[in-house]
């Protein structure tokens, strides 16, 4: 989508497709909230099939993601709100920079997923750094350091931003 699609594309339906050294982990439907060609917010119902309990926040049917992907960032920020509107936090995915294909039945918004996550909750009191042993056991510093580099970076930055309460600039 170019920039000046976005605003004529906006309701549109596209497909999100989380990638994860190299295999696609999970795709679902979402709506095409806006795409300024640099950000492409898009918003969807819960993707998994059950509830899933982090033990610091519960994801269930009916939880509405509004997903902020980037072209130029390392990282993906989901806002998650309760069925009924109320606000539970922001999951945050450290990725490559998206990538939007055209295919023949829908735009697919690509998202790969370089495992490391930081959980903000709503109130910003709990700001959490997941998935740390999955990102040494990937390699990725390895097989490819400018990346592994990139994805740390995004990480300490996205913490430091909700840690100063300055988390809600990312949307500005």
């Amino acid at each position: 989508m170019s920039a000046s699609s976005g605003d004529r594309a906006a309701a549109a339906a596209v497909e999100v497709v989380l990638v994860k050294a190299g295999r696609t982990k999970i795709r679902y439907s979402a709506r095409l909230v806006s795409d300024d060609g640099s950000r492409v917010t898009v918003r969807a119902l819960w993707a998994g099939e059950s509830a899933r309990d982090f033990g610091f926040v519960r994801f269930e049917p009916g939880d509405v993601f509004t997903e902020h992907y980037w072209r130029d960032r390392w990282y993906a920020v989901k806002e998650v709100r309760a069925g009924g509107g109320e606000l539970k936090g922001w999951y945050c995915d450290i990725t490559r920079p998206v990538v939007l294909a055209e295919q023949a039945a829908a735009t697919e918004v690509i998202s790969e997923d370089l495992d490391l996550d930081l959980w903000v909750s709503a109130d910003s009191r709990l700001v959490i750094r997941l998935d740390e042993d999955e990102f040494a056991a990937s390699g990725l510093d390895r097989t490819d350091p400018p990346a592994a580099r990139e994805a740390v970076r995004a990480l300490d930055a996205l913490e430091r931003l909700a840690l100063e309460g300055r988390f809600m600039s990312l949307f500005e």
